[in-house]
């Protein structure tokens, strides 16, 4: 399993300082870093090497929440009875079917061109475990997304970016050249892998509030007005 020893090393100094307990993000996500350090946490990286295969009769909800789970699970035996493990997965589901990361560029191509001007859900599993007495908290966020009409040619110069190949549904809703979505109601930070308000009231919930405004934060970085924005004190 992948950890950023040097990452945890300076982590660990800031957290001999403190009362809160280390946390540690069961991801690799550079995009679920970005937004979960929008919080205030401090946290390390440790990456869980899981099977993330849909399980037969598995509805989408299911799978990500239980992937979100076995992520934290996967990590526990490597750390300190004072540490909080944070896991997250995303997947996109379009009419019932599950699309996962692109395969190759003829399978991105293939989902870009049936989410094209329709709308789909983007589901996302959180889960948090406190190892000092194994609770487990764990939600699942679900945003509709409609995706305007972006042209063949579009598509194409997307996928030759790359950018396509690591993420569910072969986009990023972020991506600045791009642009896939015109416009949406739901959690953007939830579209893009971590759930930022949902999250906040697990990690409360489990004494490791945010330590900076995350609503106001994550609508700053993400320019993206939220309706229904989280109101919890930081820490």
């Amino acid at each position: 399993m992948a950890l950023c020893f040097c990452a945890c090393v300076r982590i660990f100094l800031c957290f001999s300082m403190e009362t809160f307990p280390v946390l540690i993000l069961a991801s690799n996500s550079p995009r679920r870093h970005q937004l979960l350090a929008l919080g205030g946490w401090v946290f390390c990286v440790h990456v869980a090497d899981i099977d993330e295969s849909v399980r037969p009769g598995e509805s989408p909800c299911d799978y990500v929440e239980r992937l979100a789970r076995e992520k934290v699970s996967a990590v526990a035996a490597y750390h300190p009875a004072d540490t909080v493990i944070i896991g997250a997965d995303t997947t996109v589901v379009i009419e019932g079917d599950i699309l996962g990361k692109p395969a190759d560029v003829a399978q991105a191509r293939a989902m870009l061109t049936r989410l094209r001007g329709q709308v789909h859900q983007v589901y996302t599993g959180i889960a948090a475990l406190r190892l000092r007495d194994s609770r487990l908290l764990s939600e699942v966020v679900c945003t509709d997304v409609p995706m305007r009409n972006y042209s063949d040619d579009e598509i194409e110069r997307y996928i030759r970016s790359g950018d396509p190949m690591d993420k569910a549904g072969a986009y990023g809703i972020q991506n600045p050249e791009f642009q896939p979505v015109a416009r949406m109601d739901g959690c953007y930070a939830s579209v893009m892998g971590l759930p930022l308000c949902s999250l906040a009231r697990l990690l409360t919930q489990l004494q490791v509030p945010p330590r900076a405004d995350v609503a106001a934060n994550c609508q700053k970085a993400l320019s993206y007005s939220c309706r229904s924005p989280l109101r919890l004190q930081a820490g």
